[in-house]
């Protein structure tokens, strides 16, 4: 009978997958007929892992539950089965009601804990266990490293006061990665050697991982030279690290080295060029890989789109689009999420919109995502529909909701997002609260938006420099150009935004003369002006009357700066010109300009004309404008005034009487200024 019931057991313990079902409950009905179930508790608990690894943990459960006798390996089993199904609160109660636990019950608990990010309950456990082996302490260190709190995964290596084994001296290499501490790192690589530590592949790896993404190259290189054979990944930690440091020739020159590289080793160079702003060599060396017959991973493929995003080329990105469909990673969240990306920067957000429709599954980057697309795109219902029915949002989810209101003048809703975070102790972050800045910007609340900033201040952001641009742009919004004034110059100013931020302040509330001031300024920084630049010089030199130099810098930026001009810029060259009296020049740039005329332009022709009793062309652009805009009353209101003004009323009379017949009615004004 011993032999049989080894035999059972031996039989229960090959049940690993759902059909096995059907055979480890016939067995089960055999022991209860033969009474075996209440006299050896082994079989019982073989059957316990049958059933936790082959069918629900329901039947788990209902089994332990009848069990007339139960040990720790009983209890283990049903614990580690609802741990594994996700039921971690179930996991613990059980655990709680355990009457004798082992190392395995504890190591069980706290390691499950860890992995899925419930780490103060974890740690909670980890304290109170009596006897704390490797397995708790590596557990709790990869827990934290894993779940981005590497400050405090150092601070427990330390406490654990041995170097532990190379799993968790890579995962504490990681870690030193994370923080910038390269010091440490260096300090622990020193005690490997000095305790003769056996060094594996991922231990290499990780300390030129270390080495190379925080500058020291030239150790990162002598560690490399240390080993034996060194294996792919430690190559490819090299050539990143080489790469992150701009220093592509030698990334190359390492790569060439290589005899047979594996698609890590391509993706790794592929990704440095792209890091490197060198998007046209990423692509070259991308189809230099498959000419060489490497297949291509998804990595690859979400570096090519990332480069092909950069380059504004929304051609490749439709190729590689059907090429990741073609090798059958087109499902892959993270391919879904890049592709996504790509089209709304290449200007294809019903691409994109599209492509998310045929998805089946999501993750929170992806719905990310799709938040700023729908919001780019106007359609602010979906944005806020999707965000709404997200299962899981992350700080990014309720940032990228607050700019997409914002964006699409709903300031008041971006405000309410903001305060649901405020209520429910949500981190906030520098996006959350320019984002807030912004939007309390565009309805001029100020007393809200320094309230704003005071949680800045108190959360320690008062001088980051992304805060302080949204508080320039703010205060300039709200008028007041001499506090905008004040933050600038005590900022940091290490990019064009700030520049800008403080340029348009300047140029929207008149002080045209400053901002053209503020541009030369700029300039001798040695900062390149941007497009957003020349919309607020362009700006001043219309608010000043500055024709020449609103001349100049027109023709500048588009072949000294290599910008092409926008609609906004072609505005106020109109505008200008308009001002200035010369209304043929005005009328010229409107034809020559590669955009569908508008209303807009027009009306500042019209109002030169008007200043400058144009009437013959007046009458012609007034035509225009009704032509393009039936309803416009100002149109009427101008060529009655130009008439009016030349002496001819009854011409004047006439059109108002038009107006009247065609019951067009002349609009209010309305402000946005508080109280």
């Amino acid at each position: 009978m011993e032999l049989d019931l080894q035999n059972y057991a031996r039989i229960l313990q090959s049940c690993n997958t759902h059909h096995s079902i059907v055979l480890g409950k016939q067995l089960h009905s055999f022991f209860l007929k033969k009474g075996i179930l209440s006299s050896t508790i082994t079989i019982g608990n073989r059957l316990l892992q049958m059933y936790s690894r082959c069918s629900t943990m329901t039947e788990t459960w209902k089994l332990f539950d009848e069990m007339p006798h139960r040990n720790c390996f009983s209890w283990n089993t049903v614990i580690e089965g609802y741990m594994k199904s996700g039921n971690k609160e179930k996991s613990l109660e059980l655990f709680k009601l355990m009457p004798h636990k082992n190392d395995f019950s504890w190591n069980l608990v706290i390691s499950g804990l860890a992995k899925a990010g419930e780490l103060e309950v974890a740690r909670g456990l980890f304290d109170d266990m009596p006897r704390k082996n490797g397995v708790a302490w590596n557990s709790m260190i990869h827990g934290y490293a894993r779940h981005g709190n590497a400050r405090k995964a150092v601070e427990l290596f330390k406490d654990l006061g041995s170097l532990g084994d190379s799993f968790v001296l890579a995962t504490i290499i990681g870690a030193c990665v994370d923080l910038g501490a390269i010091e440490y790192g260096k300090q622990i690589h020193a005690h490997m050697v000095v305790e003769g530590l056996e060094f594996d592949p991922v231990l290499w790896s990780a300390l030129i991982n270390l080495y190379g993404k925080c500058g020291d190259l030239d150790s990162a290189s002598c560690v490399l030279n240390w080993m034996k054979e060194p294996d792919d990944f430690s190559l490819s930690a090299l050539i990143s690290g080489y790469a992150s440091c701009g220093r592509m020739t030698d990334a190359i020159r390492l790569f060439d080295k290589i005899s047979d590289p594996c698609v890590v080793l391509w993706n790794s160079l592929i990704s440095g060029h792209a890091l490197n702003n060198e998007e046209i060599e990423a692509l070259a060396l991308f189809n230099k890989m498959r000419e060489k017959g490497v297949q291509e991973d998804f990595s690859s493929i979400a570096v090519v789109l990332s480069a092909c995003s950069s380059l504004c080329i929304s051609e490749h990105v439709k190729q590689m689009h059907g090429h990741a469909h073609k090798i059958g990673v087109i499902r892959d969240v993270i391919i879904a999420s890049t592709l996504i990306d790509a089209y709304s920067k290449c200007g294809r957000p019903n691409d994109a919109c599209k492509f998310f429709s045929e998805l089946q599954a999501y993750d929170t980057v992806l719905l990310n995502c799709m938040i700023t697309v729908y919001s780019s795109c106007g359609r602010i219902e979906d944005a806020k529909h999707l965000f709404k029915t997200m299962p899981t949002k992350s700080l990014i989810s309720w940032n990228s909701m607050i700019v997409g209101l914002s964006q699409n003048g709903c300031p008041i809703e971006a405000l309410d997002i903001f305060c649901k975070m405020n209520e429910l102790d949500l981190r906030m972050d520098k996006f959350s609260l320019a984002s807030v800045i912004s939007a309390c910007a565009s309805i001029s609340c100020i007393e809200l938006g320094e309230q704003v900033y005071a949680k800045a201040t108190l959360i320690g952001l008062e001088s980051d420099q992304i805060i302080s641009t949204s508080l320039v742009d703010f205060y300039c919004k709200c008028g007041l150009v001499e506090y905008g004034q004040k933050i600038f110059d005590t900022m940091t100013k290490s990019d064009e935004i700030s520049w800008n931020s403080m340029l348009m302040g300047y140029a929207t509330n008149g002080h045209g003369f400053e901002a053209l001031l503020l541009f030369n300024e700029m300039r001798n920084a040695g900062v390149r002006p941007t497009d957003i630049t020349f919309t607020g010089v362009l700006s001043a030199c219309d608010h000043c009357g500055l024709l020449e130099e609103g001349r100049k810098w027109f023709n500048s930026m588009k072949w000294d700066y290599h910008i092409d001009p926008g609609i906004e810029h072609y505005s106020c060259m109109v505008d200008l010109y308009a001002r200035a009296g010369c209304l043929e020049e005005a009328m010229n740039l409107i034809e020559q300009m590669p955009f569908k005329e508008d209303v807009s332009l027009w009306s500042s022709v019209l109002r030169g004309c008007v200043a400058h009793g144009d009437k013959s062309l007046g009458k012609k652009v007034a035509e225009r404008i009704i032509e393009l805009d039936p309803e416009n009353s100002g149109a009427y209101v101008q060529l009655s005034s130009l008439f009016a003004t030349s002496g001819e009323w009854e011409t004047s009379a006439a059109v108002r009487s038009i107006m009247r017949e065609k019951q067009i009615k002349k609009n209010p004004g309305c402000s946005w200024a508080e109280s």
